[in-house]
C-alpha cells in the first residue's frame, strides 16, 4: 500500500507503522503568505491492476505574533504656522501589521524625550488609536524652529512588538515681532547727543541707527525713514543702512539742538515698526553742547517732579478734609441723638445710696457728716441740690408737707480741707410724696 500527497505542497507522508501514515511539513509555514492549504491524499495498493482512493484535507495555518508594526515612512514631516491655536491637528501617522486579530491591533505612543528642558508630552499629544498628532500649546518660531518627536507603534501581541519613527514639525515664521533698536540706546533720564561741527560738509556721517528683527525672511528686512526733524532740510536717513548724514552745508544759523525721529519698519504683512529719537548737537565745542542739553534735561525733570508733588499734596489735603468733615458730622449726629433720647425718657428715678450707707436708726455708718439742701419735685430733672459747709451737730429737717421721715446720718471724719474736724450734713428735702422719692 502506497500513500502520497499532491505535488507543489510543503507536505509529505511519513509511515510509522504498517498501513499508518503521518502528514508532516517539509518547511516552515507562513500564515502571512498562505493561510490555507487544500491537500489531497492518495492511497494505492500493489495489485494488478492497482486500485487507489483519494481523500481531501483542508489545512488552515493559525497566526502567531511574528511581525512588528511597519510605518509607511521612516520619517514624517509637517509644517505649522507659529502662534497656532492649541489643539490644532498637525499630522496623522499610520502603521500596518500583517498579523491577525489582537496581534495586528496597533497603538501609538510618544517616546519620552525633552524639548528645551521640557517633556515633549507638554508640547504635543497623539491619539493612541488613530495616530493623530496635535499641538497642546501655541508654538513660537523665535524660541524653537523645529521639533523632532519620537513616536512608537506597538501591537497587541504577547509579547508586543514595537516599531519607532520620527515626526518632524517645522514652525513657520509670522511677523509677530517689531524691530528692536540697538543704537542709539534710549535712556530714560539722560540725553545722548551726537556732535556735528559747524564746518561739516555735505554728506557728513552723523551717526547710524542699528536695529534688528528676530523674525526671519522678509519679515526681518528693515527700512529706515526720517519721520520728524527740527530741520528736515539738514539731515537724511539711508533707507537700507540707517545712516544719518547731512544733505547741505551746516551754517551758523542752525540751532544747536537738533531732534530727529527715525522710524524703523520691517517688510512683513502687516508691517511692524519702531521709533528712535536721535539728539544731534550742532556745535564746535563740548561746553556749549553740555550747557544747552543740561538745561533742557534739568528743566524737564524739575517740571515733572513739581507736577508730581503738587498732585500728591492736593490728594493728601483733600483726603484729610473729607475725613475731618465726616468725623465732625458723625459727632454732631451722635450728640443730637443722645439728647433726644434723654429728653423723651420716661424711666422712673432710682435713688442712689452710698456704699457704706446703713438704715439702722441713730447709728449711721458714714465716716463724715455733710449738710445737704435738696429740693426735689415730681419732675426729677428739675431738682437741685445745695451743698453746705461742715458743722459739728447732726441735723435732720423734715418738710412739713412730706409724709416720710429722714434718717440721721453721722460720720466720724472729714474729707474736706480739715481731715480731723467733724462735718455736719444738713439735708432739706422738699418731697410731695414719699413714693416719688423711692
Amino acid at each position: 500500500l502506497l500513500c502520497y500527497v499532491n505535488e507543489n505542497l510543503p507536505f509529505k507522508i511519513k509511515s510509522s507503522l504498517r498501513n499508518y501514515y503521518t502528514l508532516v511539513t517539509e518547511q516552515n509555514l507562513d500564515r502571512e503568505k498562505r493561510s490555507k492549504y487544500n491537500i489531497t491524499l492518495t492511497a494505492t495498493d500493489e495489485g494488478l491492476p492497482a486500485l487507489s482512493s483519494k481523500k481531501a484535507v483542508v489545512l488552515e495555518v493559525t497566526d502567531i505574533n511574528d511581525n512588528a508594526p511597519a510605518f509607511g515612512q521612516c520619517v514624517y514631516s509637517t509644517k505649522v504656522m507659529e502662534n497656532n491655536s492649541p489643539g490644532i491637528a498637525l499630522l496623522q501617522i499610520y502603521a500596518t501589521d500583517p498579523d491577525q486579530g489582537q496581534n495586528a491591533r496597533i497603538s501609538y505612543f510618544l517616546i519620552d524625550s525633552e524639548v528645551n528642558g521640557n517633556p515633549v508630552s507638554s508640547y504635543f499629544s497623539i491619539n493612541t488609536e488613530s495616530g493623530m498628532i496635535q499641538s497642546l500649546r501655541s508654538l513660537d518660531y523665535e524660541q524653537v524652529k523645529e521639533y523632532k518627536i519620537p513616536v512608537k507603534a506597538q501591537d497587541g501581541g504577547s509579547p508586543p512588538l514595537i516599531t519607532n519613527t520620527t515626526v518632524i514639525v517645522r514652525v513657520q515664521d509670522q511677523n509677530d515681532n517689531p524691530p528692536q533698536v540697538l543704537y542709539p540706546v534710549q535712556t530714560g533720564g539722560s540725553l545722548v547727543a551726537e556732535m556735528v561741527p559747524r564746518s561739516a560738509d555735505v554728506g557728513y556721517l552723523v551717526t547710524k541707527v542699528v536695529a534688528v528683527d528676530v523674525d526671519s525672511g522678509q519679515n526681518a528686512w528693515l527700512s529706515y525713514k526720517l519721520q520728524k526733524a527740527t530741520d528736515r532740510a539738514l539731515f537724511e536717513v539711508g533707507l537700507q543702512n540707517g545712516e544719518i548724514r547731512t544733505i547741505r552745508q551746516v551754517t551758523d544759523k542752525d540751532a544747536v539742538k537738533q531732534r530727529l525721529t527715525v522710524i524703523v519698519e520691517d517688510n512683513g504683512q502687516p508691517s511692524r515698526s519702531a521709533t528712535v529719537i536721535v539728539n544731534v548737537a550742532v556745535a564746535d565745542s563740548f561746553p556749549e553742547v553740555l550747557s544747552e542739553f543740561t538745561d533742557f534735561t534739568h528743566d524737564k525733570e524739575y517740571n515733572d517732579n513739581l507736577t508730581f508733588y503738587l498732585v500728591l499734596a492736593l490728594a493728601v489735603v483733600s483726603f484729610l478734609f473729607i475725613t475731618c468733615l465726616v468725623v465732625i458730622i458723625s459727632v454732631k449726629i451722635y450728640r443730637w441723638r443722645q439728647s433726644r433720647i434723654l429728653y423723651h425718657s420716661n424711666l422712673p428715678v432710682i435713688p442712689y445710696y452710698p456704699p457704706r450707707y446703713s438704715d439702722t436708726l441713730g447709728t449711721g455708718t458714714l465716716q463724715h457728716v455733710y449738710n445737704y439742701e435738696v429740693c426735689r419735685t415730681t419732675d426729677s430733672r428739675k431738682s437741685d441740690c445745695k451743698f453746705g459747709r461742715a458743722g459739728i451737730q447732726n441735723v435732720l429737717i423734715m418738710d412739713p408737707s412730706s409724709t416720710g421721715t429722714m434718717q440721721r446720718i453721722q460720720n466720724e471724719k472729714s474729707i474736706l480741707d480739715e481731715p480731723d474736724s467733724p462735718i455736719e450734713v444738713r439735708c432739706i428735702c422738699k418731697v410731695f410724696t414719699f413714693a416719688n422719692i423711692v
